[in-house]
This record gives C-alpha cells, structure tokens and sequence, in this order.
C-alpha cells in the first residue's frame, strides 16, 4: 500500500462547528492568546487558562466528526493513512482514523504543570469533566490541559518529520501553513513525491512547496482528492 501523509488544521475542523483562532472571527480576536494559550499565561494565571479550555473541551462534546474527517479514515482501505494533525480535537479518531498524531496536544487528556510530557501525568479524562484548581496528576503537580502552550515546544515534530519522510503522497487540508514548527514539515516531504493543497484560499507557502492547490473547503475537497488519487493510481 502507498503511504498517504495527510497534515490536517483548523479548517477541517471549523466545518464541524469548532471556533478556530485565526480566522477574523477566531479565537485570536476574542481573546488574548498569550494570556490563554502561553506558558507565561498559565503561571500568572492558572485558573483564567483552566476556565478557557474547559469551556473548549464542553464545546468538543457537542460536535461530531464531518464529511472530510470520515474520508480520511475511508482512505484506509486503499492506502496506509498517516494523519498529523494541528488540531487539539478528536475528530479524526472519531471518525475512524487509526493513525492520528496530534502536534499541539489533546483537550481530550490532562498532563501535569511540571513537567507535560511525562507518560505517568498524561491521562484520558472525560469532556464533562472539569479540571480544576487543586486537582493532581500522577506527580503531585496541578493538573493541566495536554495541550502545547506558546513557549513550550513541540515534541512530536520529529515523528511527524518521519513520516513525512516516508510518504508516498502528501496532503495538506485546512492549514495555512505559518505555525512553526508545523510549517517546517514541507520541507521533509520528499523530492517528486505527489502532493495537494485543501484550502478555499490561496496559500503561498503551498504553492512555494509545489503542491497542487485545491481550492475548496475540507468537506468539498476531500471529494475533490478522491478523483486525483484516483488518477494517481
């Protein structure tokens, strides 16, 4: 089976009916991100950033996987499907892919304020469940959401370079491909390799990287990527 890398952001997910950040009506233009999504943040002020994505993990229990996200995992049965996804939900794996890796965390875990990337802090915790000021992970520390906050780095990059590496064809959908180290992934893709662009707006950085532009929403261009792959063979 050919390696089908896909690199998944908030577009896919906007469909759906999650707010996303950089859009003019985002999350950027609500609301101080380096106040809510930033390290520095977090410690001057821990249960503001708790409150904010707790308010974020209610919103997930409310939204269900769309058409794009059920394509994806439909590709399984004609191709090995790497997802790496920007997106902090679980709608990939909802749908049925088998294969996700998640780049900026998961608001469907909690992990400990000392040190994130510990695997006996990081545990599944129910989206009805609050986290809240005084609860402890594995460590004694304060629980926090197991998302990558400004400041902290990404510790999936380097598997998600991997793969990139290894891939047969290449997809990206719903990303506008300026979030390092996210963006950097581009550069991992290899020579000659088929590659598409989802996006309903030009994105210069795809162009630059040689990927044939699809200009269309997620839930459109899925469809759209079928009858290219199609012909790819």
């Amino acid at each position: 089976m050919k390696h089908l890398v896909i690199l998944t952001g908030a577009g896919i997910s906007a469909e759906s009916g999650l707010a996303t950040f950089r859009d003019s009506d985002g999350l950027w233009q609500q609301y101080d991100v380096m106040e809510l999504a930033s390290l520095q943040g977090y410690r001057r002020n821990r249960e503001r950033v708790l409150d904010f994505y707790n308010a974020r993990r209610r919103q997930l229990a409310t939204v269900k996987p769309n058409h794009a996200h059920h394509v994806l995992a439909e590709l399984e049965r004609a191709y090995r499907v790497s997802i790496i996804t920007q997106n902090v939900d679980d709608l990939h794996e909802r749908a049925g892919s088998t294969h996700v890796l998640h780049l900026h965390g998961e608001l469907t875990k909690v992990t400990g304020s000392m040190n994130p990337n510990d695997p006996r802090c990081i545990t599944e915790r129910a989206l009805d469940q609050p986290i809240s000021l005084g609860d402890k992970a594995a460590d004694g520390s304060q629980l926090r959401p197991y998302i990558v906050f400004f400041g902290e780095s990404v510790p999936n990059i380097q598997a998600a370079a991997k793969l990139v590496q290894e891939s047969d064809i290449f997809v990206v959908i719903g990303t506008s491909l300026v979030v390092y180290p996210a963006a950097n992934l581009l550069r991992s893709v290899p020579r000659g390799v088929p590659g598409f662009l989802i996006d309903p707006v030009e994105v210069e950085a795809g162009q630059m990287a040689g990927l044939e532009p699809i200009q269309a929403t997620a839930v459109a261009g899925v469809d759209i990527l079928k009858q290219r792959l199609q012909a790819i063979g």
